[in-house]
């Protein structure tokens, strides 16, 4: 009887398995299509052994290694099943001059946009989440695109530990070779995000932009696609009065939390820091708010009141927001006149953790740090692919794929803690069983042998 109970395991692993590659390979097939009119075909279906080779090999210093990735490449007829020859087909598809990783951002965009048009039809708010992040790569010298970045890992391991650790405050912060990052993400004020933009750029170099360029032409673009529709929510390093500027040239809502020590222009026209101007007002919402990450409940006070800036033309508001011993101004240009709108502000802001934990994900289960690629080009494709696989796991928390997700977990990754149990969105614990259950599994997948026909009439459809 116990062989047949393991028997029938295997035939469940097997199952999901195929389920979730077959998922895959449904949800890269627009970009296969674009792939298929520029690349040779042997090059695409690289292209899709390279995403599922990604999720396989779990290593946070050699996961994008082109020598780890071509040893996890399945072989197919005519193919070898060597790490060598599988490392040769990656390099080939990476310095392919056919295509550039503008193809894997349109391909995120629209996807982005299928996620704007169903919020939308719920009549429910959208917000473009935005932030930067750094790629570090310390040892790293003769790398094309490198550029002076912070150290945010120098920061963090800098940082006391009260009864274990002292260290004396840095006086200037770490700099380090790397390179720079502009991301943003579509999200609702529930449940999970979709990646819009994430671009990786440089300060050095024939490939040299300045930071407010970048970001400026990922607004543009972000307003070209969908207009007003959006509320776009920014930290601090957004916080001046060029950017103040060119959002009111484009005409979008936002809400920035602003630096304590600004100068803005109170109720009666006098120009003051922004502390000073809420200095002795009395809170006027008080609120307990739920910490996802810690379970508490965390006091929250809030006051705010009009305010007007130099750069922009138009009435701003400031909501001073006090919570865990911390102040925050958050500045937007959204209309408040009572307590339920003020806090609105609140809860918009507080949505802003979805791309940090977007950047931490990439960062630390995708490895995205390892990569060892000269041209700087080729690197940005190869991070595309990361960033595309990211966008997959996404995709599979949407609640019609929960009883597949459910399935892998509990064959691969099971839990029986409450914490695990309850958490909403297991990213984690979905790599790591996706990785088991590919490591034995025998896929099928459509592109490896030939393109299925529904892809061929669309290709004939397009080409006609």
């Amino acid at each position: 009887m116990q062989y047949d109970i393991l028997e029938e395991k295997e035939q469940a692993c097997q199952q999901v398995s195929q389920q979730v590659a077959q998922e895959l390979e449904s949800f890269l097939t627009p970009l296969l299509i674009v792939l298929d009119h520029l690349l040779d075909k042997r090059l695409v279906r690289t292209f899709l052994q390279c995403c599922l080779a990604i999720m396989r090999f779990r290593s946070s210093k050699q996961a994008l290694l082109l020598s780890e990735l071509g040893a996890y490449l399945d072989g197919i007829r005519g193919l070898s099943l060597s790490a060598p020859a599988g490392t040769k087909r990656v390099g080939n598809l990476l310095r392919s001059i056919k295509w550039t990783v503008s193809s894997i951002d349109q391909f995120l965009l629209e996807e982005a946009d299928q996620e704007v048009k169903l919020l939308k039809a719920q009549g429910k708010r959208i917000l473009c989440i935005w932030d930067g992040s750094v790629v570090e790569k310390p040892e790293s010298r003769a790398a094309e695109g490198l550029c002076p970045v912070t150290s945010s890992k120098a920061k963090r391991l800098g940082r006391s530990r009260k009864g274990l650790v002292f260290n004396m405050p840095a006086k200037r912060p770490v700099m380090v070779a790397g390179l720079q990052w502009t991301g943003a993400v579509i999200a609702g004020m529930e449940k999970t995000v979709k990646v819009a933009f994430m671009s990786w750029w440089t300060t050095k170099g024939d490939y040299a932009t300045k930071m407010r360029t970048q970001e400026e032409v990922l607004l543009r673009r972000c307003v070209r696609k969908w207009g007003d529709q959006l509320t776009h929510v920014f930290d601090r390093g957004y916080a001046s009065g060029p950017w103040l500027q060119l959002l009111q040239a484009l005409r979008v809502k936002f809400v920035i939390r602003w630096k304590k020590g600004h100068y803005f222009r109170d109720a009666k026209g006098a120009q003051r820091k922004l502390w000073q101007i809420g200095q002795g007002k009395r809170y006027v919402g008080h609120k307990l708010l739920f910490d996802l990450q810690t379970g508490a409940k965390l006091p929250c006070d809030i006051w705010w009141a009009p305010v007007w800036h130099p750069s922009f033309s138009y009435q701003l508001y400031v909501v001073k927001v006090r919570v865990r011993k911390k102040v925050w101004y958050l500045i937007t240009n959204e209309r408040i006149t009572k307590e339920e709108q003020a806090w609105e502000i609140v809860f918009l802001y507080r949505r802003r953790w979805q791309i940090e934990t977007s950047f931490r994900y990439e960062k630390s289960e995708l490895a995205l740090e390892s990569p060892r690629i000269w041209s700087f080009e080729n690197r940005l494709k190869l991070l595309g692919i990361v960033t595309l696989v990211y966008s997959f796991l996404l995709h599979l928390l949407n609640p019609i794929y929960r009883d597949l997700v459910q399935s892998a977990l509990h064959l691969q990754c099971h839990r029986t803690g409450k914490r695990y149990q309850q958490t909403l969105v297991p990213l984690y614990r979905l790599r790591w069983a996706l990785s088991r259950l590919w490591e034995k599994a025998h896929l099928t997948l459509q592109w490896l042998s030939s393109p299925p026909h529904e892809v061929l009439r669309q290709l004939l459809a397009v080409s006609g």
